[in-house]
């Protein structure tokens, strides 16, 4: 059953949202020792919840659009009274004393938050195996990584622990675990969703976003989370889409005359198996009346240095914070190898005598790469090919720091232009998932809902 179907199911008592929870919880109780997804639950508030919305129901009264979902949260997103640490020793004892903007959102349109998810150590990864609470099994393929930075996310839906999740990203971390685990994720146009209560990585990057099992949990959690925010300068003051009108058995007709970019580069830093995968769904979807036009971009190689030394000055800005004084403690002094090079290479590139030489440079290079990004977009609806370049390394496997940082190569574009971009499973190699990316031009998130749709139908 997809996830409209199961709403409207709930709301007309077919199955009640305790019900619901409850095969959630079990799941969470038999498979979380193993998997190490959720890092703290509340079934008793929960409950409470679920037997709420019942109540409502059965007394004819409105409820929300996500009446009777189950959520999980990632843990750098506040939700009040849970612990949110964002996976490291740093904020171990940190209480939310408060629920973000996302998360008032989803509780006011009846989403039963169950618990909050493992992920990289303050996001900074791109495995999920830098958590100071240890790392996550990937569902979808055991012993290898879920991906990150928020591999807990995807790892819940992925191993049916609840309906939707949600998470961050700053240069692919919602998009590479949903293509890791085989699920969906989306990054939304950089503003149309409130990072207020996020705790940050790289301010000028990060958004949250949705995973889910199908398109229609894609769209009911982009309806919630979408729209302006006065607590949150950067949110965009703009007419949400009905998402879910374009989910649906006629989903598959919208593909006709819609036009496809595939870029020759993108194509290219990917492995084998993994293009022989995305040219298949992408021919699948020219038989479906997609129009697929060959597309270039010669400044891939930019792409990396440009996301990531931005990445550094921003987080080492963002994590001073972190003194000890007010909460948790001194972030230097407790934290993880990967998070304390990043803070080490910002102080660094954030000094005077050597700001110019690489954060300036960096900066340009980025307006660079949005500009080049916009003129690929002009003439197609959107661009398609693989969200993650290689498959997810065996969990142990010691990777270099550029090895590990190649993963986000395809993902990081979106974040560098602030545009709209999502997984969808496309396929698998030997078991192991793969995703198909789509991209799309600011504001323009409901084409991307539109192709996932569609090609959730034909593939």
């Amino acid at each position: 059953m997809n996830l409209l179907d199961k709403q409207e199911s709930i709301k007309n008592h077919e199955i009640t949202a305790a019900d619901n929870l409850d095969q959630f919880y079990c799941k969470i109780e038999k498979d979380n020792t193993k998997l190490n997804i959720f890092l703290e639950t509340k079934i008793d508030e929960a409950q409470k919840i679920a037997d709420e919305i019942d109540s409502k129901i059965n007394k004819g009264e409105k409820v929300g659009k996500l009446a009777g979902l189950v959520i999980g949260v990632k843990s750098n997103i506040n939700v009040e009274d849970f612990h949110i640490t964002a996976a490291s020793r740093t904020l171990e004892n940190y209480l939310g004393s408060y629920n973000a903007s996302v998360v008032e959102n989803i509780k006011d349109e009846n989403g039963i938050i169950i618990g909050v998810t493992n992920m990289d150590e303050f996001a900074a990864g791109s495995s999920t195996e830098t958590s100071y609470f240890g790392y996550t099994q990937n569902p979808a393929a055991p012993g290898r990584i879920p991906g990150g930075s928020s591999g807990g996310s995807a790892a819940a839906v992925a191993a049916q622990m609840c309906d939707l999740s949600i998470g961050s990203d700053t240069g692919g971390s919602i998009r590479n675990p949903a293509s890791h685990c085989g699920v969906m994720g989306f990054k939304p146009t950089y503003g149309a969703v409130s990072r207020q209560g996020l705790l940050d990585l790289a301010m000028s990057f990060d958004q949250i976003g949705p995973f889910a099992s199908d398109a229609g949990g894609i769209a009911l959690m982009l309806e919630t989370i979408m729209g302006f925010d006065y607590k949150e300068c950067t949110t965009i003051d703009w007419d949400v889409p009905d998402f879910s009108n374009l989910i649906g058995p006629g989903a598959v007709d919208s593909l006709k005359g819609m036009k496809l970019g595939v870029v020759k580069q993108f194509l290219e830093v990917s492995d084998d198996d993994i293009v022989d995968i995305i040219e298949g769904s992408i021919d699948n979807m020219e038989e479906n009346g997609v129009e697929v036009v060959e597309l270039n971009f010669d400044y891939i190689d930019l792409c990396l240095a440009t996301y990531y030394l931005i990445n550094y000055v921003e987080f080492f800005s963002a994590t001073r914070k972190y003194d000890g004084r007010k909460y948790g403690h001194r972030i230097e002094e407790v934290c993880g190898e990967e998070v304390l090079r990043r803070i080490h290479t910002g102080s660094y590139i954030s000094q005077k005598e050597y700001s110019g030489k690489y954060y300036k440079k960096a900066l340009q290079a980025r307006s660079l790469i949005r500009k080049e990004i916009t003129k690929l977009l002009k003439n197609v609806d959107a661009i398609a090919g693989p969200t993650v370049p290689k498959l997810p390394h065996k969990i142990g496997n010691s990777l270099e720091p550029m090895e590990m940082y190649a993963y986000d190569i395809l993902t990081v574009i979106a974040n560098l232009a602030g545009i709209p971009a999502a997984s969808v499973k496309a396929g698998e190699v030997n078991g192991i998932p793969v995703g198909l990316q789509f991209q799309a031009k600011p504001l323009e998130d409901a084409k991307i809902v539109q192709l996932m749709a569609g090609f959730e139908q034909i593939r």
